[in-house]
């Protein structure tokens, strides 16, 4: 069964008009606006977890909609799937870090047992929900409309669209797209070299994600960390040594 492409863009468009409006909702309630984003996450991700067995139902025929979307396995499979994920990211900071320190970034110990959960809880909740959306639903469904290797390119360039910072000059803006765009293949890559089981994406989305939280807020002072094209302080990837480190880990997982 193949899904129609008008239901392919309303589908995740609904899910966002939810959240905005939700955001909207809570402004409107005296809500602060630090507070409005993570409130509206909350029911708009309960929405999607609802929703998407039913739109594999319906627009793919797919009954095992979790098996199929990649996060029922084994216990031992999720762990280990999950740990390689998460090394991945290690990895990917480690490259970052070494060279924001060669950079002229200074080391400055911050963390906090509240730090390190809010870094866990961000990791976990932003790695799960956005691959479920992305690496899952997205690429699953491209799949269906276009056939694997176009589809591993464009949910890829969605995924960069969505996160981009329009607003940044044009040589940053360019690194970033790419960066972001370059992450999104090393996720899907990931996912297929797991045999489809998204625990990897998710540890290495998550892991980096939650473990640059951690460094950006508790350990390193970004200050003095060389210029943005190079060394991005806001995004990691979004920088000349970011793209190197991407394709590196890239380069290594299509060998193996």
């Amino acid at each position: 069964m193949r899904p129609h492409w008008r239901g392919t863009l309303l589908y995740p468009a609904s899910l966002v008009a939810l959240f905005l409006g939700l955001q909207g909702l809570l402004g409107l309630m005296g809500v602060p606006v630090a507070q409005q984003a993570s409130l509206a996450a909350l029911p708009s991700v309960a929405a999607l977890l609802i929703s998407l067995p039913w739109r594999l139902q319906r627009a793919w025929g797919e009954p095992q909609a979790w098996k199929r979307l990649g996060v029922r396995c084994r216990w031992g499979e999720l762990i280990q799937t999950l740990g390689r994920g998460v090394l991945l990211a290690a990895a990917l900071l480690l490259f970052i870090v070494v060279a924001l320190l060669l950079g002229g970034a200074q080391s400055e110990l911050r963390l906090t047992p509240a730090l390190l959960l809010n870094g866990v809880v961000l990791g976990l909740g932003v790695g799960f929900a956005e691959e479920l959306l992305f690496r899952g639903w997205l690429f699953g469904e491209l799949s269906l409309l276009l056939g694997h290797q176009r589809a591993l390119w464009l949910q890829a360039a969605i995924f960069s669209l969505v996160h981009t910072r329009f607003h940044l000059p044009g040589l940053e803006l360019l690194l970033l797209l790419g960066g972001l765009a370059l992450f999104g293949v090393l996720l899907a890559e990931q996912r297929d070299g797991d045999q489809g089981v998204l625990w990897g994406a998710i540890g290495l989305h998550g892991g980096a994600v939650g473990g640059w939280f951690l460094l950006s807020q508790g350990v390193l002072d970004l200050q003095s960390a060389g210029p943005a094209w190079l060394l991005s302080p806001d995004n990691p990837i979004g920088g000349v040594a970011g793209w190197i480190a991407l394709v590196v880990l890239l380069l290594a997982l299509r060998r193996s």
